[in-house]
Parts: structure tokens; sequence; C-alpha cells
């Protein structure tokens, strides 16, 4: 993934005049959703209300402008002040958790994965929410309800989703004799050792980030037969022989093709290095090469040529078990409880979850964020994308969650928001025996599950 600005950004979109009397009163008159979409204008309350969304930075820069520029034209539209603020994604969760704690914040936050469980006490009911966009868009990914809801409870709004698939140099391929992607884990290896003996590794994380760490050791762990719990959510069973063969095969292949040094990179160190030229494969969402192409001046190969035309995309390879099952990130928007403008937060939810205005946030995102309900696979747009991009399309099919084999719950979060599966793979790269560095994670697994 990435972010060309990592920078903590807050913007205060300027208050507009409002309409003039006669607009307004004719607006007041058409309320809620229905009254939004007929007049294509944002419902006008009494008082000038003020509302605060705070979200990561995008990795796709132009993404966040689209924001902006879709909150001035709410603003325009009615008495309102809405502030965005973006700050980088690992960063969200200690902020979340002081707002809840302190009882003041955003009154809107973004939430990744499955957070709404972990933070399910400080959030508003949004079913009538979920349910509306159910209604106009249709069904969700499975693991985008999953995330969201808490038996008949949507705890947060269905955002957008998308599983990252490995970003890889075709020339660099090519030249170990590889003219196409590896099929299986094993060919993969094969052509990372080839790659990192001219220099050229594959670039993997195992550091303390929300995304690409996760995103490759969760898939990892389950290829080879390996879980956190069994499928009550109460057991755990991480101790098997498939997880310590996961954490052997892995701790090789880290060793024989990979960048060591990348061990505790974020979310944006592999994208640099990449558009660098330091590495030849990496886990990421679409962001290397719509960055890369955007930017044809900027991020270039060795030739000097655009570096975006060298670089495809491939699913993690199948492991001992057939189909490599991937991890999509789910993403939410959650109603604090402690919003003083429930009312109007949903109202603007509405507007900015509406197929108008995030069809066109959409489109920009150009296969980075993939819509949480299953409908946007059919959009126009991904007949217009470069064919780099078409895998990301259905990307998010078949995805398991955090605490497989069990239900996501909060103690699900709770693992992944202690790194626990990514840094039993670390500890093993860095000499543990990985059937040592199982112990200690399912140890540590119990504490959470059983304790």
């Amino acid at each position: 993934m990435e972010a060309s600005d990592r920078s903590r950004s807050l913007t205060q979109v300027p208050r507009r005049a409002f309409l003039k009397t006669a607009g307004a009163v004719g607006l007041g008159v058409a309320t809620g959703l229905e009254g939004v979409l007929a007049a294509r204008r944002a419902p006008a309350f009494g008082q000038t209300t003020r509302l605060h969304l705070l979200q990561w930075v995008d990795f796709i820069p132009e993404g966040d402008t689209e924001v902006r520029r879709q909150l001035v034209e709410y603003n325009r539209q009615m008495k309102m002040e809405v502030t965005f603020e973006t700050i980088n994604a690992n960063d969200l969760q200690p902020r979340i958790t002081a707002a809840i704690q302190s009882g003041s914040g955003p009154d809107i936050i973004m939430m990744l994965h499955n957070w709404p469980h972990l933070y399910a006490g400080g959030l508003a009911d949004v079913t009538d929410l979920a349910e509306w966009k159910a209604g106009e868009q249709g069904d969700y990914y499975p693991h985008s309800g999953a995330a969201a809801r808490l038996g008949k409870r949507w705890l947060a709004l269905p955002y957008f989703t998308g599983a990252p698939l490995i970003a890889y140099r075709k020339s660099w391929f090519a030249d170990v004799g590889a003219n196409g992607p590896p099929k299986t884990l094993e060919e993969y290896k094969k052509i990372g050792a080839a790659l990192k003996k001219k220099g050229k590794p594959v670039g993997q994380t195992l550091g303390h980030t929300f995304g690409d760490a996760p995103a490759w050791t969760y898939p990892f762990t389950w290829t080879f037969g390996g879980a956190e719990t069994d499928a009550s959510g109460k057991k755990v069973v991480l101790n098997s022989k498939g997880t310590v063969e996961a954490v052997t095969w892995m701790t090789d292949f880290w060793k024989v093709a990979c960048d060591e040094s990348a061990l505790a990179w974020d979310d944006t160190n592999n994208n640099r290095a990449f558009h660098a030229g330091e590495i030849s494969a990496t886990l990421n969402g679409a962001s290397i090469y719509i960055y890369a192409k955007r930017n044809p001046d900027k991020i270039k190969d060795e030739r000097g040529e655009p570096m975006w035309r060298d670089i495809s995309h491939f699913a993690i390879p199948n492991g001992p078990g057939g189909r490599t099952p991937p991890y999509a990130v789910a993403f939410s928007h959650g109603l604090m409880k402690y919003s003083k403008n429930q009312k109007a937060a949903k109202e603007f939810l509405k507007w900015f979850h509406g197929k108008e205005m995030f069809g066109k946030w959409f489109e920009i995102e150009s296969g980075y964020a993939v819509g949480a309900a299953t409908s946007w696979e059919n959009h126009p747009m991904w007949e217009r994308l470069d064919e780099a991009l078409i895998p990301f399309r259905t990307s998010p099919r078949g995805t398991r969650m955090l605490g497989h084999a069990g239900p996501p719950t909060a103690k699900a979060t709770e693992a992944y928001t202690k790194y626990i599966i990514t840094d039993m793979y670390a500890k093993a790269a860095q000499g543990v025996p990985p059937a040592d560095a199982v112990k200690w994670a399912e140890a540590e697994l119990k504490k959470i599950y059983e304790g």
C-alpha cells in the first residue's frame, strides 16, 4: 500500500453562505434520504451543525482530494461545517481508543478489519443505515458484513474492501525464466531466490503495521492448514502440524528470497522500495501501479522509462492445500456513541455512501478500493482499466476473516491488534525455531480466547 504523503492532514471545509430563504424552505420540506436523493441536495438542519470525519491517509492521494471536494459540495448545500481529518492508518486505533475513553472526538471514524467488534461499546447503532445501503446497492461481501455486524445490530456502515495482490516487475521475472506469475509457492520461492541473487529480492514486511503484514501472514497460515481457533471460536488450535509447516516454509523463503531488512517495514516502505527499484515483488494494493502510472516522470525503471508499464499483479500462489484463501481488509465508518450530532451524521453518511458520491470516489480509486457491496464488481469502470488492474475486481471473493476458523469476534480483533500471528513469523525469521514460535503464539492466543 502507499501514500505519497504520510503526514497528518487536518482540513476544515470552509463554511459557505447558505441557500437563499426560498430555496432553504423548499429543501426543508423534503427531509430524510428521499429528500436528499430527489433534490440532489443535503437536508437542512435548523442551526449550523458541525461534524468531524476521521479517516486514514488514502494510499491514492487523489481519493482524499475527491473526499474534500465532496465535502465542499455538501457544505455548500446546507448549514454545515464538516472537518475532514486524515492520519496514518497505524495511528487510527490509538485515536479511537482515546476518543472512546474521553467521550469526545470525531463524530465518524473509519474502521479497518473487524475493529467495530472491539469498539462495540463505543459505537452507535447504524442498523438503519446498513439496511438502507444494502437496499440501494445490494448484498455486502460476507466479510464486509461480518466485520461490521454483531448479531442483528450493525456496529458500523460498510464502506469498501479489497484484497492485496503481489505487484511484480514483469521483465525482472522474465530475466530468471518466469514469463508469467508463479502458480505455486514453491515456484515463487524459486523465482525469488534467483532474483535475490541478482540483488532484486522480494520485499515483505513482518512488522507491526495494519495491512501488508497480516494480509500475508494470515493467508499463509491458512494455506498450510493452520487456524487460530476451532469453528466455535472458543478453543485455540494454532499449534498444529500445518502451522509449524507454514512457519518453517516462510522462514526459508525469508532467508533465500526476501529483503531481510524489511522485518519492521510499515505499509509505506515496500512501496518506496518498489518504486526505487530495490525489490522485485511485494504484497500490496493497487496503489504501487496507480501511483507509478499517474507519476510517470517520477517513477521510472532502470532504463529511465515509466515503470508502470513493467508492473503487473498476481494473487498469493497456491499452497499445499490448493488455492491460498485471501484476506481482504474490510473498511467501514463507525458513528461514535458520544457524538452529539448523530442525526446529522447519519444523513451525511447516506449522502456520502450513496451511489452517486461513492461512485465518483470509486472511479478515482481505479481498483484500489472495491465497494463493500458485490454489485460494484459490475461497475463500467472495470472495462476501462488497464489489464494489470483487473485482478483486483474480484480480489475480495472467498476471503477468510481474522479468528478463522471461528467468527470475527472482538477477541480475534485483539489478537490482530497485538500482532500475534505476524510476530510468530517474525520470531522465526529472527532465529527462533518454528515450533517454538508457534508454541509462543498459541500461548498468547490462549490468554485472549481462553483466559
